[in-house]
């Protein structure tokens, strides 16, 4: 069967490194349009990974969703429970998947369609369901809006053909985009937070769509796998920062882009002093959509590194799965060269 990508033996340390590690850009582009997809490609490039300022999302939106979603964590668990259990959408708490996975949290995965949203406000906010229902549709509808921006950016960054053929896999009526919304109580562990490392609120994972959007409360907890510029990885605390917004690669758009895009290794580490409540939209393309590398990102120097696959085929794989795993390595071509070669890697699971 397969492994999980890690293990606690071989766990990479956390050093603190500076802000500036982070990759940090302005969306209003003050240098213009081209430098701003630039930085975005180095950013994704080099770590998958960057903190999106000046994004255009009013906070009155967000902050509407945080009211919404604190009112519902709020409530009695026996309450919290008929919103779920996750199937995989719906309430659901430690546990992570089916595979094992547990973490210091509760949460609610909503697809975000709007006629799915509304059905599931019913069991979430009972008093004035479309209370819920249109908090998370506006915060989509804004966040798919940003993720859309982005797409389009790096599609020029990228030089294609059609800089927009990444963002409309997320924007066609069936797409599979989710939100997942988190609590992270407070941590039982640690005094006076000496030991709040050992509280694991989400465990090291890649997102397995194409983008992902995240925003935080003003807690710290969000870590990052970076290189450490000694040759070995380090997990870095991202800081808090609720008026950012925090934009991973993920699984597909590394495999869009044949390698050259990085989906990024994170994990979450529960606070001991107070909660953190966070957001992310999950921009993904439908579930019948052939994910293969785009010929642009295909040349000599650079052969096909992953076989076309279909999402809900990577869906389907990713559940077989423990969170760590390194899925996108079952979908590697076979071969020195690889090229255009439909021999596969076979892997026993």
């Amino acid at each position: 069967s397969a492994a999980p990508a890690s293990s606690s033996a071989a766990a990479p340390a956390c050093r603190d490194m500076a802000p500036a590690g982070i990759p940090t850009i302005d969306m209003s582009a003050p240098a213009g349009r081209a430098e701003l997809s630039r930085q975005m490609v180095e950013a994704f490039a080099e770590r998958g990974f960057f903190k999106a300022v000046n994004h255009g999302v009013p906070p009155r939106v967000s902050a509407r969703l945080d009211a919404a979603s604190a009112a519902f964590f709020a409530r009695p668990a026996e309450e919290k429970q008929q919103a779920g259990p996750p199937d995989p959408l719906g309430y659901g708490s430690r546990s992570i998947g089916s595979h094992g996975d547990v973490g210091e949290l509760e949460y609610l995965i909503l697809h975000t369609d709007p006629d799915v949203v509304a059905r599931k406000a019913r069991a979430i906010d009972r008093d004035d369901p479309s209370r819920f229902s249109e908090a998370v549709n506006e915060y989509v509808q804004a966040v798919r809006h940003l993720a859309c921006q982005i797409l389009d950016l790096l599609g020029e960054g990228l030089g294609l053909r059609d800089p927009a053929s990444i963002s409309r896999l997320v924007t066609t009526t069936d797409s599979d985009s989710l939100v997942r919304i988190n609590n992270y109580p407070p941590s039982a562990t640690g005094d006076g937070g000496v030991k709040a490392a050992s509280a694991v609120g989400f465990g090291e994972h890649s997102d397995p769509q194409i983008l992902s959007v995240l925003r935080a409360n003003d807690v710290d907890g969000l870590q990052v796998l970076l290189p450490d510029g000694r040759g070995e990885d380090a997990w870095v605390q991202v800081p808090a920062d609720p008026a950012a917004f925090f934009i991973n690669v993920g699984d597909l758009l590394q495999a869009l882009t044949n390698g050259k895009l990085v989906s990024i290794r994170h994990r979450v580490m529960a606070s001991t002093s107070k909660p953190r409540l966070s957001a992310i939209y999950f921009a993904a393309p439908a579930l019948h959509e052939s994910i293969s590398a785009l010929p642009e990102t295909v040349t000599a120097d650079a052969p096909r590194r992953y076989r076309p696959f279909t999402w809900a085929e990577y869906k389907k794989t990713m559940y077989t799965l423990r969170l760590s795993h390194n899925r996108l390595d079952l979908f590697k071509v076979v071969g020195e060269g690889g090229g255009d070669s439909e021999q596969v890697r076979v892997v026993q699971m």
